[in-house]
């Protein structure tokens, strides 16, 4: 049995990912696979190479041959030197680990803050003074209200009653004035 180390295709349409896996050589390209030793994520930036190093030479060790896409990326890690015994490449260009969401968070909300973590964000309103009234005149406008609601009541009553249709809209108008007593002068319509 011939024995490969071949990727195997996973991943969407348009966004592959592979495996690099071993598998007889006769499989399909996403068939069964032996053993998977290994990933390759190309459209990464930089692309994504996952590979157990001890794993690939042993295989390399047995007899297992790489395809040509296999061979450059062992080439990129250095795997297919180290099984040749000769110079390891320059060093693999290594994504940054990303920031963990909560401490960008964290640190974005500090530096808005001004790193015054007491301050609030809006500064609070001021109240106005109130002009001091003395305590009888607030006593006097209290009880002169009182009284001139029933006036006021009594006169929105007696319109309403001699404009017949319109009582709705006297009710609905205020009074300012008292109006004249019902006795002394009807009211024309």
């Amino acid at each position: 049995m011939a024995v490969k180390i071949k990727l195997k295709r996973i991943g969407k349409m348009r966004e592959p990912h592979y495996r690099i896996v071993i598998a007889d050589a006769r499989t399909a390209r996403g068939g069964r696979a032996i053993e998977e030793i290994g990933q390759y994520h190309p459209l990464h930036d930089p692309s994504v190479i996952q590979v157990d190093s001890d794993r690939v030479q042993y295989w390399l060790g047995v007899g297992a041959q790489p395809t040509e896409a296999v061979a450059a990326i062992l080439r990129v890690t250095g795997d297919w030197q180290s099984f040749k015994g000769e110079p390891a490449p320059p060093a693999m260009l290594v994504a940054e680990p990303k920031a963990d969401k909560k401490s960008v968070f964290e640190a974005a909300a500090k530096e808005a803050a001004g790193l015054d973590e007491k301050a609030a964000t809006t500064p609070k309103a001021k109240k106005k003074a109130a002009p001091k009234a003395d305590k009888a005149d607030k006593a006097d406008k209290a009880a002169e209200a009182p009284a001139a609601e029933p006036e006021a009541k009594k006169a929105t009553d007696t319109q309403a009653g001699d404009q017949g249709a319109d009582a709705t809209d006297a009710a609905e108008t205020p009074v300012e004035a008292p109006a004249p007593d019902a006795g002394d002068a009807p009211a024309s319509a």
